[in-house]
């Protein structure tokens, strides 16, 4: 039997459960891109619907109303609406949230009354019941006229009954209904006969839009013309459609609320999240715990990965020491142990950290907790010109800040937008977190303060509100120099705390640690088999001489081979590429407590933040003698010194660099998406000139500081 292909759409209102019955669709078979003309992500994938029927879903990003706002509801519009869209699907999911069922029927009667193949997903059903609610499924689709289906994605309950009706739909077996929501004899009934006459496809409702968003539309000008013209001859009033449109919707709401739902008396049942809420919400509380919940994010960093950390260190340690041994002592065998292992150990070595961050996230994203963050810190962002949007583009710029500043296209006043662009790279991503861990263990002792409290993840913790605290500041600054005035509204639905879903979670988890591997692994790895090649070979004049040098001195002094050995690899790194680059920037970097080592790391690692640890990893292998093989990176550069002996990593230097990290533009990845997200180079630029303006001055006096 020959497979059909049908393309569908899901569409919803946030927070409905639309992206967990997107991935309960279509499991891995999933794909990223964008929108074609913006920037909006536009997530796809295939699913199964029967045996001679597959789809392609379109998740479309999340709306109130067919009366949009911000550019990912634009999107959704222009798809629904279909005037020159490159998507057509053929039929739409309605992702419709038992649990407040009034307003998100709202947008499901505008979307039904567009008169396009609909089938609902009810979802929620179990938060409904807790509030008190009992819903009659049948009544609830006689009164609306197409399929309801009740559905739990996070369990997969429904799923199949939902795409059997999926296949009825498209085989025409339901039809949407006749009836509309609203009558048009009150919404300027002419003016829509008019432009059906030119459209004789659209239904009445959808005429509507047509009258009054045309010019957002992609209609030549002679259509445009002939739009204005029927709007003038019957005085068609945008803001009067709009109101009489609502207030009939809500009347009908009504009157089908009252059909298929029960509502419990509210005095019966207080939910669990409103006493919760009490005290997570606090004025005083609240705060308290979230600087809790933070602190405990970041000690378990390091009380959870130090035993897979420790063993991993030792695993390449001991295959270091082993591939020395039996690889040839020529360049093959310094390429394999010097810059392939040394670059995989640098980036495998991670990996627990990375997972164990992502997974805390996760968990306080799916609990609803993160949601209350924003609303606790709506009232501090407004000080900075910002507002509570701000935050979760903020918090996940700890995770990374391109997908945090792409996210900030859900904030409608321009200048927060912007606002939030600009700072967003001073949360401390996990391209950070192998520097900060590195560091950390290097110059922090290893103190537990009541048995418990890690004097490491207390350091950590600073490092990261110290990115958070700078951020507001520099809010502040720059909100008297963008000359935007434009009013601002925060309006933020709080959803029910509820237990995490740990397969999704664990399934985040191995996500993001292949990412960290096959797409930071890559630049990592790339960067360190490069940084190899120039420390390892140089101008032939100035490597033919360090080598003639030391033939002499060893003629010389026979009974001294071993050190003079140390001191001859240490003079062929100093004048290859990769020491000539340094030494050349060392001047500069001095002050900051810096040698020519660190600073070939914070040049190569721009093109990405982690790739610093691969880079110490190369240049302190290729440096380093046989008997060095087995030990750790972290035992290399505590044995680091200067020429006078002294060492390198002392706190001074450590903390410096630690803070130079904290506020550094040290990504090429964000300033590209920054440049994309504001259609300028104007913002990127004076994002990179300030960021590492601010990271020199800090470190110099950082490092002056606890000299």
């Amino acid at each position: 039997m020959k497979q059909q292909q049908l393309h569908i759409a899901l569409l919803g209102n946030p927070n409905s459960g639309k992206s967990s019955l997107f991935n309960a669709l279509t499991g891995l078979n999933q794909k990223v891109g964008n929108f074609p003309g913006v920037t909006v992500d536009k997530k796809s994938g295939e699913s199964k619907i029967s045996g001679a029927l597959t789809a392609n879903i379109i998740d479309l990003p999340g709306t109130y109303s067919l009366y949009p706002r911000r550019s990912d509801e634009w999107v959704a519009y222009n798809v629904l609406m279909n005037p020159g869209s490159a998507e057509n699907p053929e039929l739409y999911v309605l992702i419709v949230d038992a649990s407040n069922l009034k307003r998100n029927l709202l947008f499901a009667s505008q979307v039904i009354d567009l008169k396009k193949p609909v089938v609902i997903a009810l979802t929620m059903m179990d938060i409904a019941s807790k509030k008190g609610l009992t819903i009659d499924v049948q009544g609830l689709e006689r009164e609306l006229g197409v399929p309801v289906i009740p559905v739990n994605p996070r369990r997969d309950k429904g799923i199949n009954e939902l795409k059997k009706a999926i296949e009825q739909t498209a085989r025409h077996l339901y039809r949407p209904p006749a009836r509309n929501f609203v009558e048009m004899g009150d919404l300027s009934q002419g003016a829509v006969n008019d432009l059906k006459k030119i459209l004789p496809h659209i239904s009445d409702y959808a005429a509507v839009h047509y009258l009054i968003h045309h010019e957002s539309f992609a209609l030549d000008a002679p259509m445009q013309d002939t739009i204005e013209g029927i709007e003038r001859k019957h005085g068609f009033n945008h803001t009067k459609v709009q109101a009489e449109e609502i207030t009939q919707r809500y009347t009908r709401i009504r009157h089908i609320m009252q059909q298929a739902v029960v509502e419990a008396d509210p005095r019966e049942k207080q939910l669990a999240t409103d006493r919760l809420d009490r005290i997570l919400l606090h004025r005083f509380w609240g705060y308290v715990i979230l600087l809790g919940v933070l602190a405990i994010l970041f000690q378990s960093i390091f009380w959870l990965a130090q035993y897979p950390m420790n063993a991993i260190e030792w695993i390449f340690g001991e295959l270091s020491n082993w591939l020395a041994g039996v690889l040839p002592q020529n360049w093959f065998g310094d390429l394999i142990v010097n810059g392939l292992v040394a670059g995989l150990g640098g980036i495998i070595v991670f990996i627990p950290q990375i997972m164990i961050l992502f997974g805390l996230i996760t968990i306080l994203e799916d609990t609803g907790y993160m949601a209350r963050i924003s609303f606790l810190t709506d009232k501090l962002m407004r000080k900075v010109g910002l507002n509570g949007k701000s935050v979760m583009p903020m918090i996940s710029s700890f995770a990374c800040a391109v997908p945090a500043i792409m996210s900030t296209r859900n904030i409608e006043n321009r200048k927060e937008r912007l606002l939030t662009i600009m700072i967003a790279p001073l949360m401390s991503c996990s391209a950070r977190l192998p520097v900060y861990i590195i560091l950390i263990s290097l110059v922090i002792p290893n103190t537990y303060y009541w048995g418990f409290i890690s004097l490491h993840g207390l350091v950590m913790t600073g490092l990261y509100l110290l990115g958070i605290v700078m951020a507001l500041v520099v809010s502040y600054v720059m909100k008297w120099f963008i000359r935007i005035k434009e009013k601002s509204f925060f309006i933020l639905e709080l959803p029910v705390y509820r237990a995490p879903r740990w397969k999704n979670v664990l399934v985040i988890m191995v996500e993001k640690a292949k990412i960290f591997v096959f797409e930071a692994g890559k630049v990592i790895l790339v960067i360190s088999l490069i940084l190899w090649a120039l420390s390892t070979y140089g101008p032939p004049e100035r490597m033919e001489a360090v080598q003639t040098r030391y033939e002499q001195l060893a003629l010389q002094q026979a009974n001294n081979a071993k050190q003079l050995e140390e001191e001859k690899r240490t003079a062929l790194l100093e004048n290859s590429y990769a020491g000539i680059l340094g030494k050349t920037i060392e001047p500069v970097i001095r002050p900051l407590g810096y040698d020519w080592k660190i600073g070939i790391a914070l040049i190569t690692s721009f093109a990405a933040r982690e790739v610093f640890v691969g880079t110490m990893a190369t240049i302190y292998s290729v440096g380093g003698n046989a008997d060095e093989n087995s030990l750790t990176l972290r035992e290399k550069m505590k044995a680091a010194t200067w020429t006078n002996g002294a060492k390198i990593y002392t706190l001074p230097a450590g903390v410096s660099l630690m803070v130079f990290y904290v506020f550094a533009m040290q990504c090429m990845s964000t300033l590209a998406i920054v440049k994309r997200e504001t259609r300028s180079w104007k913002w990127p630029l004076i994002q990179l000139l300030y960021m590492t303006g601010l990271a020199y001055v800090l470190s110099f006096l950082t490092y002056n500081l606890f000299k």
